[in-house]
């Protein structure tokens, strides 16, 4: 069973074959370590001339990857820890999400931003964030997120090749080892994938929809509510889906988007508006993040048909590096399953 770090890591290589123009920077990459998380092993043996290991200096590699991307290369930028991009918030907010537009439309960037985010490792408060909210308002700056569903390689894959303009790309920590999830290991659950369009028997996403999934229980009556979670919360929420229905009879529908931004929230709309209760599940903190966006597209598009809203995310409170602590601060399944309950 493939794991969601090998399919990454396929897709990098994949891309490196498919295009020539494709080139890789970051810190640590080379073999034989291969990067924190080793997303990038192999890729240096394979590609010496395409692969180039930086100097600690995120504003630097995403300034230099500008460049390359403007003068016609494809690169793909690794940043070792989410919680660094606040290093490069200048050049990805007043650089690279703009070129295009200050210069007319003359140029373009196809530039993928990779990082891993969030916490449960004990690693502390400045390894241990979700910090995407804080680009998801840029113009410009397209945001996917990867989850186990549906081969998260070829979200990757399209995101190098397929696009011209810049992508920041969000891979939580704890998803790199889980198996990559389908209909043949998930036997208990129906999944429907939008936004995808099927080409020569393959997926392709094509630009400016990424997949999203849409998760009930094989057989289960209608869902009383919807659940809204990207990323690692995902695997958390399609968890509590299972035992809401099989522990308590509670029937839910988990909507995974890929896309956080722009934001695409019409298939959580649609569920909501059947079902009339929502809940959106991050690992963000709670103030200001993607949850809060969708429950006010949700509540402005479907009004009083939208009868109950909750959201559940991690306190505003830095990440403490005590794992009990941790534990308190991040959100976790109980919570999910509590909020849950309380509104059906």
């Amino acid at each position: 069973m493939t794991s969601v770090l090998e399919s990454l890591n396929q897709a990098l290589a994949q891309a490196f074959a498919d295009d020539p123009s494709v080139v890789f920077l970051g810190e640590d990459i080379l073999d034989p370590y291969g990067g924190a998380f080793k997303v990038s092993k192999g890729l240096s043996s394979a590609y010496p001339g395409r692969v180039f290991t930086t100097p600690i200096s995120e504003a630097g590699i995403c300034g230099i990857a500008a460049g390359m991307a403007l003068r016609g290369l494809r690169p793909v930028v690794e940043i070792m820890f989410g919680d660094f991009l606040a290093l490069a918030a200048d050049q990805l907010i007043n650089h690279i999400a703009k070129f295009r537009w200050m210069y007319n439309d003359q140029v373009r960037l196809p530039l993928v931003i990779r990082t891993p985010m969030g916490g449960r490792r004990g690693y502390g408060p400045t390894h241990s964030q979700t910090l995407e909210k804080h680009f998801l308002g840029v113009p410009g700056l397209r945001t996917l997120a990867s989850n186990t569903i549906g081969e998260p390689g070829k979200l990757l894959h399209a995101a190098i090749l397929e696009s011209d303009d810049p992508i920041l790309f969000i891979e939580n920590k704890l998803l790199y080892l889980l198996p990559v999830r389908n209909k043949q290991n998930l036997p208990d659950f129906e999944i429907i994938t939008t936004g995808a369009q099927s080409t020569t028997g393959k997926m392709a996403y094509k630009k400016p929809e990424a997949p999203t999934h849409r998760l009930s229980v094989r057989g289960a009556p209608p869902p009383q509510v919807t659940i809204a979670a990207y990323g690692y919360m995902a695997e958390l929420a399609r968890q509590a889906v299972h035992t809401l229905a099989f522990e308590h009879e509670i029937f839910a529908e988990l909507v995974v988007p890929s896309q956080l931004a722009p934001c695409q929230a019409e298939t959580v709309i649609a569920s909501a508006g059947q079902t009339g209760n929502l809940l959106v599940v991050e690992e963000g903190s709670l103030s200001f993040g993607w949850g809060a966006e969708v429950v006010a597209r949700a509540a402005q598009a479907l009004g009083p048909q939208l009868r109950q809203t909750r959201r559940v995310a991690a306190q505003d409170l830095p990440v403490p590096a005590s794992p009990p602590l941790e534990a308190m601060v991040l959100p976790g399944l109980d919570d999910i399953l509590r909020q849950a309950k309380m509104m059906v």
